[in-house]
């Protein structure tokens, strides 16, 4: 159903005016973009709408999630989706997740960049691609893209839905807006009683809790050949690491570093920063510290004199995980909100992570409540931790395994979505048989 011009808030409106004025600023944007390396040279057009892929006949569902996180959480949902017969569109929004899509979409799925959102990118994007069904993954919500779907009528539902507190009391001060983007969506299926209790009170008309679909994605991919590149090159030494971590958690992993060498003199700390390109400059501080860094994107390795090893490439976090038994994750000693532990506890690590984790509180809560994962409360507290389990082998590993068991028992996601879903997949195929007739 279209929002008619008098029931739009008056923020849309605006919204919607300052981007079809802006539009001509689109390009400018996308090449000050390009310069810092958000996106792809060569398929820049796509993010003005104009497709770099083929149509493939017949009904076709688009599934857009932000960047790599949401494209792993529904990476088994869609080879469900390719299952069933219908292609799919997936859209994101980062070069990373572009990458990642390139090597793990099934056949009958294609990736494109998503649009900015600006109206004659969006219109162009819908007029080829013309969706017959749309997915948007978690909370990615972007106004002109969800206005122009509705207006031609293309049901919308939002899957693995997520609203944090800080975003919930962000939207609370503009109810009309999001109340407007919420109830063009035909079902909100969200991961927590949490998350349905947030966007109800922000006014989604159908909500179902479903689970969070990141505990159903497989484990992520260990490269046996690598790994035992690494584990020959680490053989003998305590390993620790850092992963996905954020500008400010690096100072302190390696001040950890340091503070642990007088007790362990063989540890090696890795660290996988969130944004691999910042490997350069963590390693920086880890010559200010006086200490020796080895950069994996560049061939290194961290033989014997490494002290820290920086894994500054793209999909690789398995081998890091697979690695390391202790695992500190990221995101979580600054007020970002945490970064997803699930992956790390499937391939067996004891986790720590710090305060900060309102992106994941459930998961974290389960968690802490096993002895699947512990809590630090600030970055001097973090060699304590670590020592501890260094020191104590057995009361890490059951740590490990109950962290493990926590995950497998809190999935179900996958078949309860794809449950949700089934309705809407029958639709698509009546009208196809409909049309082909």
């Amino acid at each position: 159903m279209p929002i008619r011009a008098e029931q739009m808030p008056l923020t849309l409106a605006a919204y919607r005016r300052a981007a079809a004025a802006a539009t001509s600023l689109g390009q400018r944007l996308l090449d000050y973009r390009l310069r810092h390396g958000k996106e792809h040279e060569t398929r820049i057009g796509e993010r003005r709408g104009e497709p770099s892929a083929p149509r493939l006949p017949g009904p076709l569902v688009w599934i857009h999630g932000a960047s790599v996180g949401e494209f792993i959480a529904v990476m088994p949902l869609i080879e469900r989706i390719c299952a069933r017969g219908f292609n799919v569109l997936t859209t994101t929004g980062t070069v990373t997740s572009a990458a990642l899509a390139e090597k793990r979409l099934p056949p009958g799925a294609v990736h494109q960049f998503i649009p900015i959102d600006l109206p004659p990118f969006v219109t162009r994007f819908l007029d080829y691609w013309r969706p017959d069904l749309a997915l948007f993954v978690e909370s990615d919500l972007w106004p002109n893209l969800i206005i122009s779907a509705a207006e031609r009528e293309i049901p919308m539902i939002l899957v693995n839905g997520r609203m944090s507190e800080r975003s919930f009391r962000r939207w609370r001060r503009f109810p009309r807006t999001i109340e407007a983007l919420l109830t063009r969506f035909d079902l909100c299926l969200v991961r927590t009683t949490e998350d349905a209790e947030r966007f109800g009170a922000l006014g989604a008309p159908r909500i179902a809790t479903t689970g969070n679909l990141k505990l159903d994605a497989p484990a992520l991919a260990v490269d046996s050949t690598k790994m035992t590149i690494l584990a020959s090159a680490t053989k003998g030494r305590t390993i620790v690491a850092a992963a996905s971590t954020h500008p400010g958690e690096e100072s302190a992993v390696i001040e950890t570093h340091r503070r642990l060498t007088i007790t362990f003199p063989d540890l090696l700390t890795v660290i996988a920063p969130r944004h691999p390109e910042r490997g350069p400059a963590i390693a920086e501080i880890a010559t200010t510290a006086r200490l020796r860094s080895a950069l994996r994107s560049r061939g290194e390795l961290p033989g014997g004199g490494v002290d820290i090893y920086l894994f500054d490439t793209l999909g690789e976090l398995g081998l890091v995980y697979a690695l390391a038994p202790i695992v500190f994750m990221g995101g979580s000693l600054i007020r970002h909100g945490g970064q997803n532990p699930i992956e790390a506890a499937k391939l067996g690590a004891a986790i720590l992570h710090g305060p900060h984790v309102e992106n994941f509180t459930e998961i974290y809560e389960e968690l802490d409540g096993c002895g699947g994962a512990n809590f630090v409360a600030d970055a001097g507290t973090l060699p304590v931790r670590i020592a501890a389990w260094i020191k104590d082998g057995p009361s890490r590993d059951r740590a490990a395994v109950a962290g493990g068991q926590c995950i497998d028992r809190l999935g179900g996601a996958l078949e309860r979505t794809v449950g949700a879903l089934e309705p809407y997949f029958m639709q698509l195929r009546i009208r196809d048989r409909a049309g082909d007739a």
